[in-house]
């Protein structure tokens, strides 16, 4: 019997690293969907639609061993609680890694467009805020670090401001027919970066969940005036 809960947990942690390796890929994936953005680059486009694959697997893989380890094994109560949030956690960075695919296929759509290079530049600063709170929120995982976790809220004000604020930069520049028409494709790509700030959040409220066996929403979208106060 002790021999098998050793086994368990040298499973447990395999899993542990492999949800730590895919939070690398599905970070990387959505670097080079920003980068094509921004560099214009339909190559980078087309790896990232094809590197979604590399995503998609370790999801696959995860979620298989999650139910492997609930059929062959009993496990005690912190113990559900990790594969719970595990599988959790390889939910929200399968989405991620979806966002980048969306990104770069609208940046391929986009292609001959003329662009703002004001509009480039805001949607450049809230994917750099939206990588650094993938790394916050699976670093938090890693480390366990509770007060990390707690700071993405704050992280994703930035995100969330500079995307309210997007559909009316995009009306400024609803002059010339064909920039409106880039325009109202970048108010896209905005909204999945600012999804891909949720799902870092709702990383980090699973890792204060792994911490203190209470989930608690960072963030209350059904009370959106409390948003509204901060603009």
């Amino acid at each position: 019997m002790r021999q098998g809960r050793v086994h368990f947990h040298e499973e447990l942690e395999d899993l542990t690293l492999h949800i730590q390796r895919m939070g690398i890929a599905s970070r990387d994936l959505f670097a080079k969907a920003m980068r094509a953005l921004v560099e214009e680059d339909t190559a980078q486009c087309d790896e990232v639609i094809a590197g979604d694959d590399v995503v998609d697997r370790f999801y696959v893989e995860c979620e298989e061993k999650i139910l492997e380890l609930f059929a062959l094994q009993t496990p005690v109560a912190s113990d559900l609680r990790l594969l719970t949030v595990i599988l959790h956690i390889n939910l929200h960075l399968e989405r991620v890694g979806d966002m980048a695919v969306n990104l770069a296929k609208i940046t391929k759509l986009a292609g001959g467009l003329p662009r703002s290079q004001t509009v480039i530049q805001h949607l450049e600063e809230m994917g750099s805020i939206a990588l650094k709170m993938i790394e916050a929120s699976m670093d938090a995982f890693a480390r366990r670090d509770l007060d990390l976790a707690q700071t993405l809220p704050v992280m994703d004000e930035p995100i969330d401001r500079l995307n309210r604020n997007m559909l009316s930069e995009v009306m400024q520049i609803a002059g010339d027919k064909r920039m409106l028409e880039w325009g109202i494709r970048m108010h896209v790509v905005s909204r999945q970066i600012e999804r891909v700030g949720d799902h870092a959040v709702d990383i980090a409220e699973q890792v204060a969940f792994l911490l203190t066996g209470e989930f608690t929403e960072f963030t209350d979208a059904s009370h959106p005036e409390l948003e509204d106060r901060l603009t």
